[in-house]
Parts: C-alpha cells; sequence; structure tokens
C-alpha cells in the first residue's frame, strides 16, 4: 500500500514543508478520531479548482464505531459527490451537512474541515461520524466532543498541529489512557475516569474538578525538578505552547506520562488538554527485563572467564607434553575452546543477545594467522561484511569458519610454501553466503566431505546440517586451490 508520502509525491506538487505540514496532521488525527467518535479522511486536490479529490491517509476512532470500514486511502472522489470538500478547500472554513449522509447502509454524518498551512489550504479532512449507533450525552462525551472540535478549529486556523521539537506524538498518552480538560485559569472541568485513577495513583484521593491542576501535580511529584518541568509545561500551554510529553513518579512511585496540548480556537484562549498515563506497571516490567538482561550478560561474561580457564590449562598441557600428535590435539582444542569464548565476550557486552561477526572474526583471525606464520604456513584476511546475527547463530558460525580457515592453513600448503586463505562474506535479507578460499593445492583426488575422517570438517559438517541449518560445498577452484562454499539462512524456519 502507498504511504501519504508516496502519495503526495506522486500526485501532488506540494512543497516540503507543506507535505511535513500533512504528516503531522497524520501523526496526531488518532487523537482527534477519539475525541470526536469519528473517521478521519484526508483529501487533497488533484487539481487547482478542486474537481477532484484524492485520499491519502484515514483514521478511524478507538472510542465508537466506524464510518469507513472499507479501506479510503488511494479512493478519488468527484467534487459534485462530496461538494462539502471543494467548499472547504475554497472558503477556508469549516463546513457542515445537515442532513446525514448513506454510506454502505450506514448513515453518516460529514464536516470537512480545511487544512490551513500559512495561508494556503493545503487539503481537507472530512470528519465522518456512524450515526447508527445512539448516543446518549454524557459529561464525558460533552467534553470530548468540545475539546475535538475545538482542535478540528485550529487545524482550519493553521495552529495544529504546532511545530514541536521531537514531540514523539506516537509513544505520548492517548485519549483513553486518561484526559483532563483544564480552563484558561488552569482549573480542571473535566478529568476522564482513568485520569482520576492515575491521580489517586500518585496520591491525590479527591476529585480534580475545581481544582487547579499545575500546583496540585507539582505538589505530588517525587522529584522536585520534574515537579517544575511538569507543572511549567501545563502553564506553557495555557499560554498556547505545546509541549512533549514528560514522565514523572510520584511520592507513592507511580509513574505517569503527561502531555499538555493548548486550545486557541481562532486565536482565542480556550484552556487546555492534559494526556495522561499511568505506567507504573509497564516501569516496573521494563526494570525486570533490565534486571534479566544484566543477569544474562553477566551469565556470559562468567562463561567466558571459565573458558579462558579451560583454554590456558589446555594450552599449559599441551606445552608439558612430549608427544607431537598430542599437543596438536590440544593447541587445536585451545582455539576451539577460545572462539567460544570470544563469542560469549561480545555477548557479555550485547544489550539484544546479537553478535557483530566481524568484530569475533577479526579477532580469530589473527590468532590463526600467528600460528599459521610460525608454521611457515601463510596468512589470513577477510573481505566482505559478516554482519550481526543472533547469538543462537553466533557460536555455531564463529566454530565454522575457525575449522575451515584452520583445514586450509593446514591442508592447503605443502611444508615452506607460503599462501593466503582468503574469508569472503556477502549478505542479503534472507542468506549469509561465505566462501574461505585458498590457493593451494587443492583437493586430493577421491575427496568427499561426506566420507571424509577429518575430526575439523566433521565438526562443522555437523555444526552446519544441526545447528545452522545451512549447506556447505568443497570444491576446486577454476585457476588453483580450493573453496569452501557456506550459506546459512538467516530467517530461521520454526
Amino acid at each position: 500500500m502507498s504511504t501519504l508520502t508516496d502519495l503526495l509525491a506522486e500526485h501532488t506538487g506540494l512543497p516540503g514543508d507543506a507535505a511535513d505540514h500533512l504528516q503531522m496532521v497524520a501523526a496526531e488525527w488518532q487523537l482527534l478520531s477519539d475525541l470526536a467518535f469519528a473517521d478521519f479522511v484526508l483529501w487533497v486536490p488533484l487539481d487547482p479548482q478542486g474537481q477532484r479529490f484524492l485520499c491519502v491517509a484515514q483514521a478511524r476512532p478507538t472510542t465508537g464505531p466506524t464510518a469507513h470500514p472499507d479501506d479510503m486511502v488511494g479512493s478519488t472522489v468527484a467534487a459534485e459527490d462530496h461538494p462539502q470538500l471543494r467548499r472547504a478547500l475554497s472558503e477556508g472554513r469549516i463546513c457542515r451537512e445537515e442532513d446525514p449522509l448513506w454510506h454502505l447502509g450506514v448513515p453518516v454524518r460529514r464536516e470537512t474541515i480545511p487544512v490551513r498551512h500559512g495561508r494556503s489550504v493545503l487539503a481537507v479532512l472530512s470528519r465522518d461520524t456512524n450515526l447508527a449507533v445512539p448516543r446518549v450525552p454524557s459529561p464525558l462525551e460533552i467534553a470530548y466532543l468540545g475539546s475535538a472540535g475545538d482542535l478540528c478549529q485550529m487545524i482550519a486556523d493553521g495552529t495544529f498541529p504546532a511545530i514541536e521539537p521531537s514531540a514523539d506524538v506516537h509513544t505520548s498518552p492517548r485519549v483513553g489512557d486518561g484526559l483532563i480538560r483544564i480552563d484558561s485559569s488552569g482549573a480542571v472541568v473535566f478529568a476522564s475516569p482513568n485520569a482520576l485513577s492515575a491521580y489517586h495513583r500518585m496520591g491525590h484521593a479527591a476529585d480534580l474538578v475545581g481544582v487547579h491542576l499545575a500546583p496540585l501535580t507539582r505538589s505530588l511529584v517525587a522529584d522536585p525538578f520534574d515537579a517544575t518541568e511538569v507543572a511549567q509545561r501545563i502553564r506553557t500551554a495555557l499560554d498556547g505552547q505545546p509541549s512533549m510529553r514528560i514522565e514523572a513518579e510520584s511520592r507513592r512511585g507511580a509513574a505517569v506520562l503527561f502531555r499538555a496540548l493548548p486550545l486557541r480556537p481562532q486565536g482565542k484562549a480556550a484552556g487546555a488538554l492534559v494526556l495522561v498515563r499511568d505506567v507504573t506497571e509497564v516501569k516496573r516490567r521494563d526494570r525486570a527485563l533490565l534486571s534479566k538482561d544484566a543477569t544474562i550478560r553477566e551469565i556470559h561474561h562468567r562463561v567466558k572467564n571459565n573458558l579462558q580457564t579451560v583454554a590456558a590449562l589446555l594450552r599449559l598441557q599441551a606445552r608439558r607434553t612430549n608427544n607431537s600428535e598430542a599437543r596438536e590435539v590440544l593447541q587445536e582444542s585451545v582455539r576451539r575452546v577460545t572462539s567460544i569464548a570470544l563469542v560469549h565476550e561480545t555477548l557479555s557486552m550485547s544489550v539484544d543477545e546479537r553478535v557483530n561477526l566481524d568484530e569475533v572474526v577479526d579477532q580469530v583471525i589473527p590468532m590463526l594467522s600467528d600460528v599459521a606464520t610460525a608454521d611457515g604456513q601463510g596468512s589470513v584476511r577477510r573481505e566482505g561484511k559478516l554482519g550481526v546475527v543472533s547469538a543462537e547463530l553466533a557460536t555455531p558460525l564463529v566454530m565454522v569458519l575457525t575449522e575451515l580457515v584452520q583445514n586450509a592453513l593446514e591442508h592447503a600448503y605443502p611444508a615452506g610454501q607460503q599462501g593466503e586463505v582468503v574469508v569472503r562474506a556477502e549478505r542479503s535479507a534472507k542468506y549469509l553466503d561465505v566462501v574461505v578460499c585458498d590457493d593451494g593445492k587443492g583437493l586430493p583426488p577421491g575427496f568427499s566431505l561426506e566420507r571424509t575422517e577429518r575430526l575439523g570438517l566433521q565438526i562443522v559438517r555437523t555444526l552446519v546440517d544441526s545447528e545452522l541449518r545451512g549447506s556447505l560445498s568443497l570444491r576446486r577452484r577454476e585457476v588453483k586451490g580450493t573453496e569452501a562454499v557456506l550459506r546459512i539462512p538467516l530467517r530461521r524456519s520454526r
């Protein structure tokens, strides 16, 4: 489906600041839709005369039934079929229909709101209310509709939404979380049940209506700097300045999100809306997750330390043995244990159980190169990026690459011959492809990966099949040497 940006770029010639303003309207209009109990449909004219309009975005209310169960985005309408769109565009004022319109068997009341930016009307918002479900006026509904009417008028005035630095509206409190309306003096004239509950959790047991919200909130917040900041943001909203969301913790330990929005229809001060959300339980879960993550990282750190101890003991044993074959086996074990330890060291510093393979492999390669250089075999280098993978892939993948490189260094070059082993990586959205190639003597006649008795290649086959669920093949290079071709799926099938 085309996005709002795509549709504006394809069908209009709006400048960047105008398109940004429509994006801001769309970012805020879930608030409008919930307050108005209505669908909001954003229409842009396809010609200067406003003969045809294109729907570029749509919002449905979470507080009432939708008037448009079908998707409207991408559809067009002629001005004669929806004359209020052209009227709102040309006259620059809110236009209301007296009689409801039947849409898909549902009676719908339409209201069109010009979206003004500076001196120009960029688009038209259609506010469509489903009248099939009768509503009994209540203090909540009256407060919601009054607030929606003020915000819609501010859209027509060009004063809402205002330009805010990183307003972060998608994580701000919503209408259903808790809504408080205050008058121009700062006194509460309406508080929704969820807003009352949030203030009760903060320590205010009485009703909110009639109370001046800024000093009350300041008295409930534990941290004096946060208390001053929350109160200041409520006051600045009364002065016409919107604010970003802010989180504060009360003296009783309740965590609450606040966001204040000024109400100034036609430039006249009409108070402000304060959205509140009790996030105490969310914060408790976040703390539990942080504690769990810290525990997991500590486990990885201890496993790394234990593996390094095991590697040191094996290295000490290798130095003390006189049997060359036993010494070689112990040295291979040291290399394998060290590779696993490097993965756990990386995981001990990770916050999301993911490993940057390039960093780990770049630590393993010098270790292998040093051994190879001492034995007069060759060098190792990496090309391309292996990228970041999950912890469950990291350990077996590092072991596989280590074994393939070590196998190439040991068997590709005769005694005294120098060469180079290259680890070449290429990554797509679906696969990680790695080729380990050398310029040595090539595979021996009759070689079969399935029937080989080399322990390293047997380990590789087992890990690729059972842990990585990938594929591996060894083949002669066209010019000289051998290449091991490894393909690992990055998306695991469940």
